[in-house]
């Protein structure tokens, strides 16, 4: 059974949070999704916390939506960011090699999360390959309307999935990206997860396969709508500092 699954989503458990639980549950069924694959970040967590989150993960899931618990992790420079699944609590400001091997151990999956944050895409070793299930490909937060092209250079050369994530803190992130995870049967944290580890998982936007030569046809056009958003966006914000001064 084939489910559409919201990626990178964080809620009012985080810092930086601001939605409930409950309302992105609603909001996000209404938009087709089945499943909310949420990553808390983990500043201020703790085990006690995080069970805590797994708790009110599992009140909140429904016949409608299920509510995955998971964490991202930045490493001790806020410079790369993995977002896990499957996993204990593990610690804040964990080095990305240590924490790849813990949650490796464990059994859990891995993403590397937004590569054109902070440049973070440089960070990456070869060495990760054995313990990444994916690569984020597009990040609605800082890749925008297009997929981003440091990803896109990473996962030419690499094994891993590509993941597409909306990193959701406000409305502003709702867009068409989703994983198509195929789920046998009853959709659990144990079905999930063993869809996840079998990479039975692709990345869709507006509908379409990322790899799918029907989608790579309207990449100009989403590349050039981004580069006129971000075009807008500075000069609206120059506007705004010329009347401000």
């Amino acid at each position: 059974m084939e489910v559409l699954a919201a990626c990178h989503l964080h809620s009012a458990w985080s810092y930086d949070g601001s939605w409930p639980l409950e309302k992105m549950a609603s909001a996000f069924s209404s938009r087709g999704y089945r499943v909310m694959m949420m990553t808390e970040h983990d500043n201020g967590f703790t085990q006690a916390r995080y069970d805590e989150f797994r708790e009110e993960c599992a009140r909140v899931s429904s016949e409608k939506m299920y509510v995955l618990p998971g964490m991202e992790y930045s490493d001790p420079d806020n410079r790369v960011h993995v977002l896990t699944w499957g996993a204990p609590f593990l610690g804040e400001g964990l080095r990305t090699e240590a924490l790849l091997a813990a949650v490796a151990a464990v059994d859990g999956v891995a993403v590397f999360a937004h590569p054109s944050r902070k440049a973070a895409w440089e960070c990456f070793t070869p060495r990760w390959a054995e313990t990444l299930l994916g690569i984020e490909a597009w990040n609605r937060k800082y890749d925008g309307w297009a997929p981003g092209s440091k990803a896109a250079t990473l996962l030419a050369t690499q094994t891993q999935v590509p993941f597409v994530g909306l990193d959701f803190h406000t409305a502003r992130q709702f867009f068409p990206l989703g994983m198509a995870l195929d789920v046998n049967g009853e959709v659990s944290e144990r079905t999930l997860l063993e869809c996840l580890r079998q990479r039975r998982c692709a990345a869709r936007a507006f509908g379409l396969p990322l790899d799918q030569r029907r989608f790579h046809r309207t990449l100009p056009l989403l590349q050039a709508a981004e580069q006129g958003r971000r075009s807008l966006a500075k000069l609206k914000r120059y506007s705004k500092a010329r009347l401000s001064s």
